[in-house]
């Protein structure tokens, strides 16, 4: 999209106040501005200015159209901004911010080279040479002095345990922010970590928090710069090592084991493999917050399709998390049964349609992006109209079996079992048997719509 006037709100999206602050930030006149693809409610944008010699600077912008006291998301643009702030000049390299809006949430920064997708670099030697350079800038990252950071609320000074208790009060807060109904694996999330929590006298750190690969840009067998700060704090540096292997999970990143080892030898850390998977339960439970919030809201014009699958991804991942740190296997149901319907011929056509006629013919990257998630959508719906009376059934006879009554409606049944876990009166064996096998339904269901995510699990991690 080419700028050429302050009217174009309506074709770049970006309102004529917005575009005259980033050309008082940049000291340039704005030609270009492009929505990439992703990003959700925190939008990306890649813009262009053009000084009065006529050169061309690239920049890039991060604007959120919402409230953030409507959403109860404390995670604004402007906090994130405090952490990048903090790490110039440091062994982390990160984009420069030009300007930080002072009332809407829009951060105007360097636009750094790099390419995004960790998953795109098959040479094998790259990917090596990439992924430990990443490990060597996470172990920069925790020995930064956090004193360099002013953030409300993040004080260097506490103690690990408060700190930890905190974080976990801030997520708490987002997920119960409203009229909030009770989400049984979310409850029970929340009062495992409290019951679990590490007891250690180790000194905080910055935390990037959502850590991984996906979330920085490489180059010529390095890494040039680490993005997406939003959840960064102070706390324990096996909270990034948790997020790394929730990551790891969506953009495979080599071998997890051996880029540990690498980040032992740059920090001089021995990783201590039980708060590690404490903290990857933490990360997972965050991400499952996130996707139920974001289920009610309901935003029909979001991207419900890869909301859909990653939901499902990060419930069955987070029930994984929990069994691996009980040290127990999780318990699948049996199988689900079903016939083809006389309307599947038309979810077929349907897909054909965005498969050979759509997506072939639209240009627009983030329109290819929507017609890819609304094939995902038709995909859930086609097994889910084979599947869904069985898992149904299924889940129905458990909660009988949990409850010691059965439910009159899945619905009640579902009250039922996140009220008793609030309550605190099952055993955690009991629960997580239940979870395991609620998600693996979930996942049968959503297998068509998940593609190869449906088979991903954690890469496992030693018991010292």
């Amino acid at each position: 999209m080419t700028v050429t006037d302050a009217g174009e709100e309506a074709t770049t999206g970006l309102s004529g106040e917005l575009r005259s602050w980033i050309e008082q930030c940049a000291g340039a006149r704005l030609v270009a501005a492009d929505r990439r693809p992703g990003g959700g409610r925190h939008e990306a944008w890649t813009v262009d200015v053009e000084s009065a010699d006529g050169g061309v600077r690239p920049l890039f912008l991060r604007y959120d159209r919402s409230d953030p006291a409507d959403t109860g998301d404390p995670f604004t643009l402007h906090r994130e901004a405090a952490f990048y702030r903090a790490l110039q000049g440091t062994a982390v390299p990160v984009p420069e911010i030009l300007g930080v809006h002072p009332t809407e949430q829009a951060v105007l920064s360097t636009r750094v080279p790099g390419e995004t997708w960790f998953s795109r670099l098959k040479d094998e030697g790259l990917r090596h040479s990439v992924a430990s350079d990443f490990m060597r800038i996470l172990a920069a990252l925790h020995a930064v002095d956090p004193h360099r950071l002013a953030v409300s609320g993040q004080d260097p000074d506490a103690s690990l345990s408060e700190l930890l208790s905190r974080e976990i009060d801030t997520w708490e807060a987002l997920y119960r922010h409203g009229d909030t109904p009770p989400h049984a694996l979310v409850e029970f999330g929340f009062a495992w970590l409290r019951r679990h929590a590490p007891q250690t006298d180790d000194a905080p750190v910055i935390v990037q928090g959502d850590t991984g690969p996906g979330n920085f840009l490489y180059g010529d067998g390095r890494v040039t710069a680490v993005l997406d700060w939003e959840l960064a704090h102070l706390g324990d540096p096996h909270d990034d090592l948790g997020w790394l292997a929730l990551r790891a999970v969506q953009e495979p990143f080599t071998d997890l084991a051996a880029r540990i080892a690498d980040y032992e030898a740059a920090s001089g850390r021995r990783v201590d493999y039980d708060r590690l998977r404490y903290y990857r339960v933490f990360a997972e439970l965050r991400v499952v917050v996130l996707s139920y919030r974001g289920r009610l809201e309901q935003n029909l014009l979001g991207e419900v399709g890869n909301a859909l699958i990653y939901g499902a991804l990060h419930d069955r991942l987070l029930v994984e998390a929990l069994a691996d740190a009980l040290g127990v296997e999780p318990e699948a149901p049996p199988e689900l049964s079903g016939e083809p319907t006389d309307r599947t011929w038309v979810y077929d056509a349907a897909l054909a349609q965005i498969r050979e006629v759509i997506v072939p013919r639209s240009t627009d990257p983030f329109a290819v992006l929507r017609s890819k998630g609304l094939a995902r959508l038709l995909k859930y719906l086609q097994q889910a109209d084979v599947y869904a009376p069985a898992a149904e059934a299924q889940e129905l006879d458990d909660l009988a079996t949990l409850l010691g009554t059965r439910p009159a409606t899945l619905a009640e049944g579902r009250r039922l079992f996140a009220e008793a876990v609030v309550a605190g009166t099952l055993e955690e064996q009991a629960a997580l048997r239940q979870f395991s096998r609620d998600v693996a339904r979930r996942t049968r269901l959503v297998r068509p719509a998940m593609g190869a995510l449906a088979d991903r699990h954690f890469d496992p991690l030693p018991r010292r």
